[in-house]
């Protein structure tokens, strides 16, 4: 039997990829905070084309307009379920053909982390795996390790296709990579990330896994969640909710 094979017997069965939340929810680092968020499939995928979060998270952290695809800078984005979730689990035939939102996934056990040479992309205590601008040195072996293709490289200027530069938040260089940094600034300052407050449909919610009374820890206490290619081991923080 192939590994395609196994997995899909185990999604027929249930246990493969969809699993009680509150399972995906535990395992965590401390007594501290360890953030996360929650995307409700159905609820996000009923306005179809809808770009609000990714408008909003785009603008305040000057991510670039560019055009060559080749060359785009993104941090939150959509893109096909079939290319989010290629073992596709029976319980999710509903979703195919729909375009789902995907960032980085801060995971528990960050193989970006791990192969970095200069600690650029380091994770805090409270999980979310941040990238120092100024220690990269471009290498992208983070981009070679991330399998969720969450990063991107600046192989140009990015300043001068930011229509409207914003001053609470650095821009980049040429040769440097980048990527989803949860709003660590604005999570200092007790906001939301911006993608959530953008969200008209309430689609998003943000909070800390380790609190049980938290929204998102209601949320997840009574629902379903999957993680993308969980066989990976790196234990995602970005649930979908189902």
């Amino acid at each position: 039997m192939t590994r395609r094979e196994f997995l899909r017997l185990l999604a027929v069965s249930g246990f493969a990829f969809i699993v009680p939340a509150e399972i995906l929810a535990s395992g965590g680092k401390g007594p501290g905070k360890r953030w996360a968020m929650a995307v409700d499939l159905l609820g996000c995928t009923k306005r179809n084309g809808c770009t609000d979060c990714i408008e909003a998270c785009h603008r305040v952290h000057n991510v670039p307009r560019i055009a060559d695809a080749r060359r785009q800078i993104r941090w939150i984005w959509t893109s096909s379920y079939e290319a989010l979730f290629p073992e596709e689990p029976a319980h999710l035939r509903d979703l195919m053909g729909r375009q789902i939102l995907a960032l980085c996934n801060h995971c528990e056990n960050p193989p970006c982390v791990a192969v970095c040479p200069t600690q650029a992309t380091f994770q805090r205590d409270d999980g979310i795996v941040m990238m120092d601008y100024h220690r990269c040195i471009g290498c992208r072996y983070c981009m070679a390790a991330c399998p969720y293709g969450a990063r991107s490289f600046n192989w140009q200027d990015p300043r001068p296709f930011v229509q409207t530069i914003d001053k609470d938040y650095p821009t980049r260089t040429k040769g440097v990579v980048e990527k989803c940094n949860f709003c660590e600034e604005r999570l200092g300052k007790g906001r939301l990330p911006a993608c959530v407050e953008a969200c008209k449909e309430k689609c998003l919610t943000f909070g800390d896994l380790n609190d049980e009374a938290s929204e998102i820890g209601r949320l997840l206490g009574g629902r379903y969640a999957v993680r993308r290619k969980p066989e990976l081991g790196t234990r995602p923080k970005v649930l979908y909710l189902v």
